[in-house]
């Protein structure tokens, strides 16, 4: 019996592979469709590096551009720890920074950050936005739905 039950669980996990396994055409592939009506991302920097910064504002910028995502998308950019190099003005990020916001994003800088590294508003691009804590807006936005991307 025991036998009968192996050789009945093989045959029917057999039988459902082909269906699970997908196929796809790499010519005619185009990626997912949007299809909802709105798309929520976060973004996480908490780090120094330029290479870092460049890529995650990179990315947002990148997401931006995405004809399927064109009049969907809702952006945060949440900085916090060393990512606040991004947001010093002596960065040279300005620029770059300030036409996400204008294209939208949220600019969130984390003010633990701000009370633990001693750094004023003043020492910030004036055009910011400010949450309690970094941690804290991330947890919320994950619980909210939002996508968490932390390149």
């Amino acid at each position: 019996m025991k036998t009968l039950k192996i050789l009945l669980l093989t045959a029917c996990i057999g039988a459902t592979l082909p269906t699970m396994a997908q196929t796809t055409n790499p010519a005619t592939f185009h990626g997912a469709d949007a299809t909802k009506s709105t798309y929520r991302a976060v973004y996480q920097l908490d780090n120094e590096e330029p290479d870092r910064i460049k890529g995650t504002l990179r990315n947002i910028q990148n997401a931006i551009n995405d004809p399927r995502l064109k009049g969907k998308l809702q952006l945060e950019l949440v900085v916090h720890g060393a990512g606040v190099a991004a947001f010093k003005k002596e960065s040279g990020y300005e620029e770059t920074v300030k036409k996400l916001q204008d294209q939208g994003v949220v600019l969130a800088m984390c003010e633990n950050t701000m009370r633990e590294r001693k750094i004023t508003k003043d020492e910030l691009f004036p055009f910011l936005s400010y949450v309690p804590s970094g941690n804290g807006e991330l947890i919320i936005r994950g619980q909210d739905g939002w996508t968490i991307i932390h390149p």
